[in-house]
């Protein structure tokens, strides 16, 4: 068992890392038959050649020998095959069971109220606004007010938040059904992709969460148009829910259309272009509000909003899907790294750490942390 997974998490390691049998081999001082062997699981592995492969993955040898847990319900869709996917899935699961151990050590499991909301949610028509409308409700947010802390907010009412870099404008996030240890939302941080994606794309989560559960299959690759729309429109409306986002627009009614667009988004903590999404419907004049909104911006900062942060190639991503082929991506008057940050881990971890439940060390690799940078933290701990 222990080498059938010391197999499995060298090939699924190896091609993350976008290296051959033979790259691999080299890299860490075996011949290329010898690696081939501990892959195919046909000859056991000496601890220095594992210590020298781990090396050479940057991982801890833990990785090589642990078996990885196998995650079904799970809602992961990106805009091209990516070669990581096993590899994150296996980081999500981990992360997962860290989670729950921490939970159930410390007695502090966090209700979730996403069923009552689906049975509530079963005789309306638009159901991603009123999906929008009763979860706002269940997490304690009145009719207007926008979401300030979007992490914050899914923690309180029982949805773990995670966070994966994953270099790629393909992929924004991934959700886990509770059956799984879940419910789940996670964010690809990348920090090419604007914050203000990350608040999106958590949100755009949730609304499937809700919405769509019979989706969490991980063996489906596909998007279906119906659930996206559903999605983008429970998303519009949890994070600018309309009567209050038609009062902060209307209450701009004398500023210019950039400062009215760029005031808004900062209130509600969306992307400008979430903005021109809600507006679009009701905009009358010549041409696009996309256009219209780029000619004001390029007037009064002398250049134009370049594609910097993503891609055109996004067709099949909802957040891309919502907007114009044509439109830039770029985004003005930027949210910053404090806008979007998960603590209900870290909480838990400093209070196991503290109670002498877990160790240092262990904390470090919940937290995915250097030894040196735990004792850091650790030692940065007030109050």
């Amino acid at each position: 068992m222990a080498e059938n997974a010391i197999a499995l998490n060298l090939r699924r390691l190896r091609r993350a890392n976008g290296l051959t049998q033979e790259d691999l081999a080299e890299k860490s001082g075996l011949s290329r038959a010898a690696y081939r062997n501990i892959e195919s699981g046909k000859s056991e592995p000496r601890v220095s050649s594992l210590q020298d492969i781990a090396q050479s993955l940057q991982v801890p040898i833990q990785r090589l020998v642990e078996p990885g847990r196998a995650l079904r319900a799970v809602r992961f869709r990106s805009g091209k095959r990516m070669r990581n996917r096993e590899q994150i899935l296996v980081d999500v699961g981990r992360w997962l069971g860290d989670f729950g151990d921490l939970e159930g050590i410390l007695d502090d499991r966090v209700h979730h109220d996403l069923e009552q909301i689906r049975g509530r949610l079963r005789a309306r028509k638009d159901r991603g606004g009123a999906a929008a409308a009763l979860a706002r409700e269940a997490f304690g947010l009145d009719a207007q007010e926008p979401v300030r802390d979007m992490c914050g907010l899914l923690e309180s009412g029982g949805i773990k938040v995670g966070e994966l870099k994953v270099a790629s404008h393909d992929f924004f996030g991934l959700s886990v059904a509770p059956v799984e240890g879940g419910p789940a939302v996670i964010v690809n941080t990348w920090d090419r992709i604007p914050v203000e994606r990350w608040i999106f794309t958590a949100a755009h989560e949730l609304g499937h969460l809700i919405l769509h559960l019979s989706d969490f299959d991980i063996s489906r690759t596909d998007e279906e148009k119906k659930h996206e729309e559903e999605a983008n429109a429970f998303t519009a409306a949890f994070l600018m829910p309309n009567t209050s986002f038609r009062k902060e627009w209307d209450a701009t009614y004398g500023l210019a259309f950039v400062d009215r667009i760029l005031k808004v988004k900062r209130i509600f903590r969306v992307s400008y272009r979430t903005v021109l999404y809600r507006l679009a419907p009701d905009f009358q004049g010549p041409g696009s509000i996309w256009v219209r909104f780029q000619l004001d911006y390029s007037r009064r900062y002398g250049r134009a909003l370049l594609r910097d942060d993503e891609p055109e190639a996004l067709a099949q991503d909802a957040f891309r899907a919502s907007f114009p082929e044509g439109t830039a991506a770029g985004e003005p008057d930027k949210l910053s790294r404090v806008d979007f940050m998960q603590d209900r881990l870290s909480r838990l971890v400093r209070r196991a750490v503290e109670q002498e439940k877990i160790s240092l060390d262990r904390g470090a690799e919940i937290l995915g942390l250097s030894l040196l940078d735990m004792r850091e933290l650790a030692a940065s701990w007030v109050g």
